[in-house]
């Protein structure tokens, strides 16, 4: 089959983990309970947020996006994947494929910029505590997120063209779970050597540059954290701090060696695992990692059950009071 055929392309077959059929029934079983859990802790992280009025800082401004972010990206994937382990059609349509990747390029790639959005917040509220408020002003708030936005949306618009462009020559079958860039690139039947480097030019610019600026932040983190001579202002320091380095780590050792190695170069088998745990386990763990350790969320929470039990009780003894003078 001819390159020029690639355009009548109506669908891609994803391999993703068929060779292994046991593999995909465990897959499912632990895949399906973990993405109705990655939804309800996002959705309760931007509900908390948004209602409690304790939260309606930068801070919490910064997670709730994040939150956004973690949602959007598993759920561009995440059913798909369910819906072809759990028989044997594998195939996704063309225009769920270039979404598939249009969405995973672009909200990776706001992500990125939103960590270091969030790093330089850190930053200012330990360094500058006095003038934190002046300074994270809500114009500059929404301002950083409409960058880190139109940055990544960019990046998407920029690359999902090019790889979707490419010349595969009848070839449908991608070796991967998604329309994942990398796997995309290794269907193509020509050299891919310039694609690879502009992935690479693009990837020090979204995925490198925001690393670099972050472990930046920390250092002067670290420093001030350090001149604090209260034990329990130390302590705060970190566990707020500790939170977001945590999501740091947990992002950037997957998407490093996904993106700054594409095409050929990486395991296949290995790239899907790691994928599979950037989509899965990492906005999963996310909001625990920022409730469990952020007594401010966990008071918050308490707050909202708590009122909203009150307002329970209160109804049902108006209902009751009803019940005895209509009697």
């Amino acid at each position: 089959m001819g390159a020029d055929n690639d355009s009548t392309f109506s669908h891609f077959i994803l391999i993703g983990f068929s060779d292994r059929p046991q593999l995909e029934r465990v897959l499912f079983a632990i895949i399906l309970p973990a993405y109705l859990l990655t939804l309800l802790g996002n959705s309760t992280i931007i509900l908390v947020s948004r209602l409690d009025p304790h939260l309606h800082t930068p801070m919490y401004f910064f997670l709730t996006h994040l939150s956004f972010l973690d949602l959007s990206f598993t759920s561009s994937s995440i059913p798909q994947l369910l819906y072809n382990l759990s028989g044997p059609d594998k195939t996704i349509s063309y225009v769920g494929c270039a979404l598939q990747l249009v969405l995973f390029l672009g909200l990776g790639g706001v992500e990125c910029l939103l960590l270091a959005v969030m790093a330089y917040d850190r930053f200012v509220a330990v360094g500058k505590p006095l003038h934190y408020m002046v300074i994270m002003s809500p114009r500059l708030c929404m301002g950083l997120v409409s960058v880190a936005w139109s940055c990544g949306v960019a990046n998407s618009l920029a690359m999902s063209p090019v790889t979707l462009s490419l010349p595969r020559c009848g070839h449908r079958r991608v070796d991967h779970f998604l329309c994942e860039m990398p796997a995309l690139i290794r269907t193509a039947c020509v050299n891919t050597v310039a694609v690879e480097g502009t992935v690479f030019v693009l990837a020090i610019g979204i995925v490198l540059s925001p690393l670099v600026f972050i472990l930046v932040s920390y250092g002067y983190i670290v420093r001030a954290v350090l001149r604090i001579r209260s034990a329990a202002g130390r302590q705060k320091t970190f566990n707020t701090c500790g939170s977001h380095l945590t999501v740091v780590s947990l992002f950037y050792g997957n998407i490093i060696y996904m993106y700054m190695q594409p095409g050929n170069s990486s395991s296949q088998d290995q790239g899907k695992f790691l994928t599979l745990f950037y989509n899965i386990v990492t906005p999963l763990l996310n909001p625990l990692i920022y409730t469990l350790r952020n007594k401010e969320v966990k008071g918050a929470l308490r707050r909202l059950l708590l009122g909203s039990r009150e307002i329970g009780e209160i109804r049902a003894g108006s209902r009751q009071t009803r019940g005895k003078l209509s009697w």
